[in-house]
């Protein structure tokens, strides 16, 4: 029963996510292309309401849920495994026209050809679980 409030946001973000096309595979080649702004436009939208939502939670010294004050921790800056996980996600995206999350939109929608990239996205998991040991974190 708990899980019912994450699946009406997920719902809701798979709707909004699909009715602003950015799960639309023309719209992610167009914009590794440099052909349009739309998906540019989505992705700034996003990243300046994470800032503000950031700042108002800094701010207000807002709480969770439960009442425990939230908690943001700062990053290492400049460290070079952020740009090669950077590298392989944009690789990644750029070559199969999606993101981890409109996977599942797309299977939602009926693309079943979409399995062969969800897949893959689980075996990448399950390889980056086998050597993170070994890798510098």
């Amino acid at each position: 029963m708990k899980a019912i409030k994450y699946l009406i946001v997920g719902f809701a973000f798979g709707i909004v996510l699909t009715k602003s096309e950015a799960v639309s595979w023309y719209r992610i080649y167009e914009m590794f292309q440099f052909d349009s702004f739309h998906m540019y436009g989505i992705i700034m939208t996003a990243v300046i309401t994470g800032v503000i939502g950031i700042q108002l939670i800094k701010r207000k010294g807002l709480k969770d849920i439960k009442g425990n004050p939230i908690v943001i921790q700062d990053k290492e800056k400049g460290t070079f495994r952020y740009w090669i996980g950077g590298l392989f996600f944009g690789l990644g995206w750029a070559m199969v026209g999606a993101c981890p999350g409109p996977i599942f939109i797309l299977l939602g929608c009926g693309f079943w050809s979409v399995s062969l990239i969800f897949i893959g996205a689980l075996l990448g998991t399950f390889f980056y679980g086998v050597i993170k040991d070994y890798l510098p974190h």
